[in-house]
């Protein structure tokens, strides 16, 4: 299993990123504890012109500064006050396109995820959804602007691949008030896969 390369990241087409990053391997290791879990799910946001981005129309605040930042970066913020969601930052430098992880099917540290987040057993709902993803691995706002090729966080690639013909590709959740962008084809998930958020499209 191999860390995916600043090449893999540094790439004009955000979407095909988001659709790349399927079957992946997240990993996290905080405090001696290692969680991981395969990519399932993922949204892309386009800089700048895209009006679900937190970036639309050149919008830089404090809260998405990292979505500036080198391809390879964490951008991890804070949804309805209690959700961490980790965003990985693609792109050249000062171009904040970025694709959300927002479900992973758990390989490692099961345990760790269970006492995390609260659960007595594995089920779909452990990793279900970004909020879900960000409080399994350990994953918080202070985790925002790390080096995605270091060791805290990281993507890797251990050679699976899943068939295209599982790969499904629809609008993404929650973006209603972003017009008729909220309709792009920007959601990439597994088909069938029960960890994926329960919103088919």
């Amino acid at each position: 299993m191999k860390k995916l390369p600043i090449e893999f990241y540094n790439h004009h087409d955000v979407t095909a990123i988001a659709k790349a990053l399927l079957g992946k391997i997240l990993v996290t290791k905080f405090d001696g504890i290692t969680t991981s879990g395969r990519i399932v799910e993922t949204e892309a946001y386009v800089a700048l012109t895209d009006k679900a981005s937190h970036s639309f129309g050149g919008k830089r605040t404090s809260r998405n500064e990292h979505m500036y930042a080198a391809a390879g970066t964490s951008y991890v913020y804070i949804c309805y006050g209690m959700h961490h969601l980790f965003n990985v930052v693609t792109n050249k430098k000062g171009i904040p396109d970025a694709v959300l992880i927002r479900a992973v099917e758990p390989i490692q540290g099961i345990d760790d995820m269970l006492i995390r987040t609260g659960k007595k057993k594995l089920d779909y709902t452990l990793t279900r959804g970004p909020g879900n993803v960000g409080k399994a691995l350990g994953i918080n706002k202070l985790h925002s602007g790390l080096n995605l090729l270091k060791n805290e966080i990281y993507i890797a690639d251990d050679g699976f691949e899943y068939n295209a013909a599982t790969i499904v590709a629809g609008k993404r959740i929650g973006i209603d008030g972003a017009g008729k962008d909220a309709l792009l084809p920007y959601r990439f998930y597994i088909r069938h896969n029960k960890f994926v958020s329960a919103v088919r499209t």
